[in-house]
């Protein structure tokens, strides 16, 4: 028996953050999780696979557009039309009511645990292995029970697939929101297989028996780097084994890349400097961010120059397979010449000066007058990016300093 186990498609998502690129190439990337997609189900067809499994938030809100309904409604009509076994549930993204959903209308096709009650199907492959899958799709935002215990503990020799969108548990009030679980709770369960969605990092949580994450399908954003796709299995029947691969699919990629200066640097040989590195990390289309490290040995000029997307755009114009520079984050590197103590009285001053409570009062006025601003000033990484800029200047004046008493 074959299958596939994607999760976290995110149809729809904004890519928030890049609106600044060329309108072509922001049109092609906000079509990505759709050309990731399709590419699985390409290769489901051509592999035949048995078993289709979509572990959750296949859209990204819950008043998904018609295009991508329709276009989701086809993928999935191809895999019935080959006779491929789709099951599907619904997360915490796209807890849609079920006649909400454009979905074919198919015995091939299965929208388990509507009602978010867990629910448990049998099916056969076309060599006559026969299987199960259990599972639930949420039918709010939140679910703070912990669903495993409803899930029926596996007691014969049936292959048995876990389907589920879910995190483990943080025991942290206000975090525990998302049906969470412990592994030690998955594996008493003895199933063969558990799917997860949500998790958005590629993992496997246990190897046997395997519950497993397979991540979304593409990037959106910096933290979401590296390679992303879906996971090919393939199951012995005589002793009910697995063996998996991960697929990657998407077409574009993030990468983070650090860069250290240890000298000041003119705005070109900036430039050439980050052509050169960004270069030697290329391997396909990728969404570039890079943080520079000893960006007080930049100017006032040079930072400013840095910072703007039109820089950006100059420094991605030679790089290779499309690739661009889409953030610069600014970091000191500590270069000051205090002694241990001096260097901890600074480093505690500077964290409590620099806080995010201390910035988000400082821009409390300017909060008020444009909801723009307020919704930045609540954004963490917004935060960061103040506190890591002030950092740096302060570091740019005590260098100053430093460099006059030494």
């Amino acid at each position: 028996m074959k299958f596939v186990h994607l999760a976290d498609a995110h149809l729809d998502s904004p890519f928030l953050g890049l609106s600044f690129l060329p309108s072509n190439q922001f049109e092609k990337i906000k079509n990505t999780t759709q050309t990731s997609f399709k590419k699985i189900i390409d290769q489901a067809i051509a592999n035949e696979v048995d078993l289709v499994l979509i572990a959750g938030d296949t859209f990204d809100s819950i008043h998904p557009s018609p295009q991508s309904q329709i276009f989701l409604n086809n993928q999935l009509q191809r895999l019935v039309d080959h006779e491929i076994q789709t099951v599907m549930i619904l997360g915490n993204h796209d807890y849609l009511k079920p006649d909400e959903l454009l979905l074919p209308q198919s015995p091939y096709f299965k929208l388990l645990g509507s009602d978010q009650e867990v629910e448990k199907i049998e099916f056969k492959t076309k060599n006559n292995f026969t299987y199960r899958v259990v599972g639930f799709s949420y039918q709010e935002n939140h679910i703070t029970s912990d669903k495993i215990n409803e899930f029926p503990e596996k007691t014969d020799n049936v292959f048995t697939f876990g389907l589920m969108h879910a995190g483990e548990k943080m025991h942290n009030q206000g975090q525990d929101n998302y049906a969470p679980f412990e592994t030690s709770e998955i594996k008493a369960l003895n199933y063969d297989y558990f799917a997860l969605g949500h998790i958005h990092l590629r993992q496997v949580l246990s190897e046997q028996p395997k519950i497993v994450y397979s991540g979304n399908i593409q990037g959106r954003h910096i933290n979401e780097s590296g390679p992303k796709g879906y996971y090919y299995g393939e199951v012995n029947e005589n002793i009910n084994t697995v063996q998996i691969k991960f697929v990657p699919t998407a077409p574009v990629i993030w990468q983070k890349i650090t860069i250290n200066l240890n000298q000041p640097q003119s705005q070109t040989e900036l430039i050439q400097l980050l052509q050169t590195e960004l270069r030697q990390h290329l391997e396909q289309e990728t969404l570039l961010a890079v943080e520079l490290k000893g960006a007080q040995f930049l100017t006032d000029e040079e930072m400013e120059f840095i910072r703007d997307p039109d820089s950006w755009e100059q420094i991605s114009n030679n790089l290779p397979f499309n690739s661009r520079l889409v953030k610069v984050y600014l970091k000191d590197n500590d270069v000051l010449s205090l002694n241990e103590s001096d260097k901890e009285a600074f480093d505690q001053a500077r964290a409590e000066v620099l806080s995010p409570e201390n910035i988000k009062i400082l821009g409390k006025n300017l909060a008020k007058k444009d909801d723009t601003v307020r919704e930045l000033f609540e954004n963490e990484e917004f935060l960061k990016e103040i506190q890591d800029l002030a950092t740096v200047k302060l570091g740019q004046e005590l260098k100053g300093f430093d460099d006059e008493i030494k």
